[in-house]
């Protein structure tokens, strides 16, 4: 079976050491709850904003919150439509399967809709891996050859007794060097580095690591370049662990900044609407943050039955905070509060 080579160097003991102390550093912090909707969106932002700006896309990071709250934004079409692709992709990933490779290419059919013809399937043709200038600084396998490729790593990763933080990192760069699709193949890797992590510890899943990646970008593709040289990814598995040490370590600095954002709105909304229960906002702060769900679905976000979301969403609408967009069955709810400023 093929084992990708790399060596288990004391600088990764050392990371895969003060990650695991982050994380339950912030497990502990939260107990049993999940960060709250809030600090979610903004951390997928800032995902979202990141992973394709190192893709060249030139969205602001308030053009791309505009777009995921659903707002016309002016842009290139395409650059909008990687946004509305990410934003697809990232909601899909709690149900895909990390270590099945079709669910890898259903998500890659997600993220490059209606901008590659072969969104969701293997190249059929040669492709390189370019840095930030344009300089070539990889040719990836024949393509006749990357079905075996990602089925032999798909196998790997699926029964290795290494830990996740590394093979995660070692999956990344076997992807990268891969480069199994037309295009994609670098916020794919990302993306599915995520899916990893996320499976041994949740918090991964809202940590925004690319951000970390975004300000190291030159960094990223040096020593993707660095690695290949080698043949193996030593190198690159300790770049990604002090990234991801990086976003641990700054995690607590995003919690802050929702958790007082969150604060001024609750203050601004209790001043206007005193008579609104501290159930009610938590309701509304999910609309905000996830426009168009479910009352069951709102329910499973903040602990409460459907009929209590119900009688909240009610009392919601009654203040003018809320209004109904469509029919009963396949309407939504849409928030109409002030804004944040």
């Amino acid at each position: 079976m093929y084992i990708p080579p790399f060596d288990i160097t004391s600088e990764m003991l050392h990371l895969i050491s003060e990650i695991s102390e982050q994380v339950g550093i912030i497990n502990m912090r939260l107990g049993e709850n999940v960060p709250s909707p809030l600090l979610r969106k903004k951390s997928q932002i800032k995902t979202i904003h990141s992973s394709l700006a190192i893709e060249h896309n030139s969205l602001s990071l308030k053009q791309v919150t505009d777009i995921i709250d659903g707002k016309r934004v002016l842009g290139a079409p395409d650059e909008i439509q990687e946004v509305k692709n990410a934003i697809e992709a990232y909601r899909l990933m709690p149900k895909l399967d990390a270590f099945k490779e079709k669910d890898l290419q259903k998500a890659h059919g997600l993220m490059m809709k209606d901008l590659v013809k072969q969104a969701g399937h293997y190249r059929q043709e040669g492709v390189g891996v370019f840095d930030g200038n344009g300089n070539c600084i990889h040719m990836a396998p024949p393509a006749d050859r990357v079905p075996q490729l990602m089925s032999d790593l798909f196998r790997w990763v699926k029964t290795t007794k290494e830990h996740p933080l590394i093979y995660s990192c070692v999956f990344h760069y076997e992807f990268e060097f891969i480069h199994p699709f037309v295009d994609g193949n670098g916020r794919m890797g990302r993306f599915w580095q995520t899916m990893l992590l996320s499976r041994w510890k949740g918090i991964f899943a809202w940590l925004p690591v690319e951000t970390i990646v975004k300000e190291h970008q030159q960094g990223y593709y040096n020593v993707i370049a660095k690695s290949d040289a080698a043949g193996n990814s030593t190198m690159f598995v300790e770049f990604m662990l002090k990234c991801l040490l990086d976003a641990m370590e700054n995690y607590g600095d995003i919690e802050g900044e929702t958790e007082e954002l969150h604060d001024k709105l609750h203050d601004k909304l209790h001043d206007k609407f005193p008579e609104l229960s501290e159930r009610a906002f938590d309701v509304l702060n999910v609309l905000r943050c996830h426009p168009g769900l479910k009352a069951e679905e709102i329910g499973k976000q903040v602990a409460l039955s459907e009929r209590q979301v119900k009688t909240y969403l009610n009392t919601l609408k009654q203040a003018g905070l809320i209004v109904r967009v469509g029919s009963n069955k396949t309407g939504h709810w849409e928030v109409v509060m002030p804004g944040e400023g």
